[in-house]
C-alpha cells in the first residue's frame, strides 16, 4: 500500500470488492447512492492509512489529521477522498460529525493494539462502526429513533469482521480486538492467534464473542421495521440477514486457520429473505 504521487492516502484496492455487505447497492435511491459511495471511500481510505504496516503511528495520525483538516475546509488536494467528502457534505447539507467520528476510531487503531473487555470493544465500535449507519440514516432523513438498532447492527458487523481477521490482524499489525479479559479467563494470551488453527481455549473465546454478537443482531432485527425509505429498509433487511449468516459460518469455521467468508448462496438467500420479510414495515 503506497501513496499515489502527491497524496497522503495509501489505498489498498479493497473497498467494495472486499466488503461482506452491500455498499450503497442499487437498492439505495439513485440520488443518494453517489454520496453513500463517497462516504465509504472516505472511510476506507482512512482505514487503509491506519492499517498500513509501513507507516509509524505518528505518520498515520498525521495523515488522518490532514484528512480531518481538509474535511473542515483546509486547502489542498493531497487527500482526494476528503475533498470529495467535503463536497458531498456541502451538497447534502450534512455535518462532518460522522466523518470525524470514524477518523477518531482510526487514530485509535494507530496507537491502541489491545482491548480490555467487551465494553472497551463496544466503545471502539461507537466510533468505528456506528457512524457508518448513522450517516446513511441521516442521508435519508430518517428519525434518530433508528440509531440504537442501527448501532447494534453496525457493531455486530464490526465484531464479525474482527473475528474474520483476528489472526491476520495479529500477525500483520500486532493488533488484537479479542478482549484480553476473555482470553485471560480461558487461560491463554494473544499468542494463540499465531497458531495454525484455533485451540479449544480460543474456540471458547470466539464462541463467547459470537454469543454477544448474536444478541446485537437480535436487537438489529427491528431496524428495517423502523426505516421509512423503502430502498434503505430493504438494504437493512438484507444486511441483517447476511450478518446472521456470517455469524453461523464463524460458528462452524476457524478464522485462525483461514478467513471465513460468506458464499454466493448466502448473498442470494439474504437478498430474497431481506426483501420479502424484513423489508416490510
Amino acid at each position: 500500500m503506497t501513496a499515489a504521487p502527491g497524496t497522503i492516502e495509501t489505498p489498498s484496492g479493497k473497498w467494495r470488492e472486499a466488503e461482506n455487505f452491500p455498499v450503497g447497492s442499487f437498492l439505495i435511491r439513485r440520488g443518494l447512492r453517489r454520496h453513500v459511495h463517497v462516504f465509504y471511500r472516505f472511510a476506507r481510505n482512512a482505514d487503509d492509512i491506519a492499517d498500513n504496516p509501513q507507516l509509524t503511528a505518528e505518520e498515520k495520525i498525521s495523515r488522518l489529521d490532514r484528512m480531518a483538516a481538509i474535511l473542515d475546509g483546509a486547502p489542498g488536494q493531497d487527500s482526494p477522498a476528503a475533498c470529495a467528502m467535503r463536497e458531498s457534505l456541502f451538497e447534502t447539507g450534512m455535518t462532518a460529525q460522522h466523518c470525524h467520528d470514524v477518523l477518531h476510531a482510526f487514530r485509535l487503531d494507530a496507537v491502541k493494539l489491545r482491548y480490555r473487555d467487551w465494553d472497551d470493544l463496544m466503545g471502539y465500535c461507537r466510533y468505528s462502526a456506528s457512524p457508518v449507519g448513522r450517516q446513511l440514516l441521516d442521508l435519508h432523513c430518517e428519525s434518530r429513533d433508528t440509531w440504537p438498532a442501527s448501532d447494534a447492527l453496525c457493531s455486530a458487523l464490526q465484531v464479525l469482521n474482527h473475528l474474520q481477521d483476528c489472526a491476520q490482524d495479529y500477525r500483520r499489525l500486532d493488533r488484537v480486538y479479542l478482549p484480553l479479559k476473555d482470553l485471560g479467563a480461558a487461560g491463554i494470551g494473544v499468542e494463540a492467534l499465531a497458531d495454525a488453527a484455533a485451540r479449544p481455549e480460543l474456540r471458547r473465546v470466539l464462541d463467547g464473542l459470537l454469543d454477544r454478537t448474536s444478541a446485537l443482531i437480535d436487537t438489529a432485527r427491528t431496524l428495517p421495521l423502523q426505516v421509512a425509505a423503502s430502498g434503505l429498509r430493504w438494504e437493512c433487511g438484507v444486511i441483517v440477514e447476511l450478518a446472521a449468516r456470517l455469524l453461523r459460518r464463524l460458528r462452524h469455521g476457524d478464522p485462525v486457520a483461514g478467513r471465513v467468508r460468506l458464499r454466493k448462496s448466502d448473498f442470494l438467500a439474504a437478498f430474497v429473505i431481506g426483501i420479502s420479510t424484513r423489508g416490510r414495515r
